[in-house]
């Protein structure tokens, strides 16, 4: 039998020990709390948005919409028309469109219509008086002749079947068939009457859905979107009326339908469409071209898709507008590249640079015209202006003398090709470029003071990044700066004076230069340049700077293209290409010409020459000269070189020795030494291999002198 013993009091004995690493802690973590309870006015708030703010329920309202503004505005469109036709309103119309255009012929013309209209509507209408007498003797004659035809009818049927009754049955038959008439219209004129009323709202729905009678919200996606749509006299009226020019509106409405009167031709132009728009008076040009881009987006293009541009016509503007898309497209790659047997001719050629906006061929003639492109950096500035180089160096009497301040190997294919060379973007590159303009400008004078008719070879020089040159803060001995646009700098002032009288007798500079201030490109340099060209720019006034004010004004906007999408793309003003009469400049999308096709290319024109020896940089030294070793060196590798390419050549080796030489200092040095001048295809030349033996048995001679 078992016991239960019950302790009355507490049990002070310890507990037994536990070894802790026996022992395993069990965490207690609470449940989380419940998520509070959504009021149900919430939950019901957000089903409602959500259903309204469906894509199904927004393209049901769309739907309804669309369609109920159909059938209205169709009833419009039907009243409007019906009003048109029964009243003097169009005429009216057009009078008034023809006043507010300016042109009072054609609203004289208008008005002799509105008035013979309403000539023709009283007649009408006093004929309308006469009418109801005339109309009853009609009825009544009609009755009778008809009476009387069917009486004779039947008589004709009795005498044939010899029955009297037979007289009257054409007549009874004739009473049936109105019966049977009657009858039908009983029976259709109930459902007529419910059908009618919606035949009638389909008719004008039918109107309005033809007409896109609605609202842009409300129209389908395909046709909201507009993207690519084509231009049409009524789209570009709109885009016009919604330009946000009050007078321009106001006029646009007074013309009612004949808005389009403002327009000229809708013309294919390349990968777009161009048109003329004379606006009414008291709108200005300007204020259509400073809304270049809300005119655009009413177009449905995008702001580098439409040029504005003023032609000769007064209050006129030539608008430009691309394809969707098309300017994004690259064009084709240059003839340059394309045709290995073209040639280049500096007097009569033009070089083939590029498309311009229509898609035709845009070619310069670079003849006796000092060249000046510029534009943002890494936009193609260098690749543009060596595009041009590289035709002209096809044209096997240029000579070329090419600075590069940027060193970066961009012209580097013209080492051979080039008579001096300079490549870098030091000072002490700056410092060479300046005296290769100075030199340029040594030859120029050296020319004009040839004997009148002397025909002399073109000379090209070519400065790219001029704006290092411009900013160059070193000062020679004699402290007169590189830099700057004052009258002691000595780049500025040789650019100056090869602008000022070079081309007189082909000596033309040509600058490529970037982000044009007036520090970096002074005015004066700017202005000395016949062909002036800008890639995208960042400001208006920069646009002025490259291109002049006039061509700016006149529609030039170098600024509002796109940095990196508009890559390539110049605008030209140069008499030089052929601009569209009435426009100040061109915009042109260039030809790229990777360098690899460049060295072809160059290749090219190299087989067309004798050998050319490039100078890569000019000697400074007063030391002496070796005047026949150096008549040697400019020779260089070609069999034979013209006695007039010899002393340019020596020209630029080192002015201050050879920059005022004629033929008889040539002559003086090389007679008697068996390389003199001599004949070959009708023109003085100097030989190679003659040269060759002269150095050698000068040097032979002066060995054996000194063993004796």
């Amino acid at each position: 039998m078992s016991e239960n013993v019950v302790h009355l009091h507490k049990n002070t004995e310890p507990a037994p020990s536990v070894d802790p690493a026996t022992v395993t802690t069990l965490t207690v973590v609470p449940d989380p709390a419940p998520a509070p309870l959504v009021p149900l006015w919430v939950r019901s708030g957000r089903a409602v948005k959500t259903a309204v703010t469906h894509e199904s329920t927004k393209a049901t309202v769309r739907a309804l919409a669309r369609h109920g503004l159909y059938t209205f505005n169709g009833g419009r469109i039907v009243a409007r028309r019906t009003w048109d036709g029964k009243t003097g309103a169009r005429y009216e119309r057009m009078l008034r469109a023809a006043e507010a255009a300016g042109n009072f012929e054609v609203a004289e013309e208008w008005e002799e219509r509105l008035q013979r209209f309403r000539e023709a509507r009283h007649r009408r209408r006093m004929d309308l008086l006469h009418s109801p007498v005339e109309a009853a003797k009609g009825v009544a004659v009609g009755t009778g002749m008809g009476i009387g035809a069917l009486v004779a009818l039947g008589v004709v049927m009795a005498i044939n079947n010899g029955e009297v009754k037979d007289v009257l049955t054409p007549l009874a038959a004739t009473v049936d068939f109105i019966a049977l008439l009657i009858r039908i219209v009983q029976v259709v004129w109930g459902p007529a009457l419910t059908i009618g009323p919606f035949l009638a709202l389909l008719a004008l729905w039918a109107v309005g859905s033809k007409q896109q009678a609605a609202p842009a919200w409300a129209l389908p996606d395909n046709i909201r979107s507009s993207e690519g749509e084509p231009i049409t006299p009524s789209i570009v009226v709109k885009a016009l009326r919604d330009l946000g020019v009050p007078a321009l509106r106001s006029a646009i409405k007074e013309m009612g339908d004949a808005g389009a009167s403002m327009l000229g031709p809708i013309r294919i132009a390349g990968c777009g469409v161009e048109v003329d728009v004379t606006l009414p008076s008291g709108v200005s040009t300007i204020e259509v071209q400073q809304r270049r881009r809300k005119l655009a987006e009413n177009l449905t293009r995008h702001e580098h898709e439409v040029f504005i541009t003023i032609p000769e016509a007064a209050r006129t503007v030539r608008l430009w507008v691309a394809d969707s898309g098309a300017l994004d497209e690259p064009i084709g790659p240059s003839p340059l590249v394309t045709d290995e047997t073209m040639t280049a001719d500096y007097t009569k050629g033009r070089a083939p640079w590029g498309q311009d906006l229509r898609g035709d061929a845009a070619a310069l003639s670079v003849y006796q015209r000092h060249l000046l492109i510029t534009g943002l950096s890494n936009q193609g500035k260098t690749a543009a202006l060596r595009a041009l180089a590289l035709w002209l160096a096809l044209d096997k009497s240029v000579e070329f003398r090419i600075a590069d301040l940027k060193g970066a190997g961009d012209w580097a294919m013209f080492d051979g090709l080039a008579s001096l060379l300079i490549q870098g973007p030091t000072d002490d590159h700056v410092i060479q470029a300046t005296e290769m303009v100075e030199g340029l400008v040594t030859e120029m004078e050296r020319r004009l003071q040839a004997p009148p008719g002397t025909v002399f070879l073109p000379l090209v020089g070519i400065v790219d990044e001029a704006q290092v040159a411009f900013m160059c803060p070193l000062k020679d001995a004699d402290k007169n700066p590189y830099g700057g646009s004052k009258a002691t700098s000595r780049y500025f002032m040789a650019v100056r004076k090869v602008h000022n009288q070079g081309r007189a007798v082909n000596v033309t500079l040509w600058e490529g230069t970037q982000d044009p201030t007036d520090q970096n490109l002074p005015k004066l340099v700017r202005e000395g340049a016949h062909t002036r060209a800008s890639l995208v720019l960042g400001t208006e006034s920069q646009a002025k700077m490259a291109l002049g004010d006039k061509a700016v004004e006149g529609g030039a906007a170098p600024h509002l293209l796109r940095q990196g999408l508009d890559k390539g793309t110049l605008v030209v003003a140069s008499d030089g290409i052929a601009i569209p009469a009435g426009q100040a400049s061109l915009t042109i999308r260039t030809h790229y010409i990777d360098d690899d096709d460049a060295k072809a290319i160059i290749e090219r024109a190299k087989a067309l020459r004798d050998g050319v020896t490039t100078l890569h940089a000019i000697d400074r030294s007063d030391d002496g000269r070796d005047p026949l070793a150096d008549i040697a060196s400019v020779v260089g590798t070609a069999e034979r070189v013209r006695t007039k390419d010899v002393l340019a050549r020596l020209g630029t080796l080192n002015g201050d020795a050879y920059g005022g030489w004629s033929f008889i200092d040539l002559k003086r040095v090389l007679d008697g030494t068996g390389a003199e001048p001599y004949k070959s295809d009708g023109v003085m030349v100097v030989g190679r291999d003659r040269l060759a033996r002269a150095l050698a048995n000068r040097d032979g001679e002066g060995f054996a002198s000194a063993e004796g």
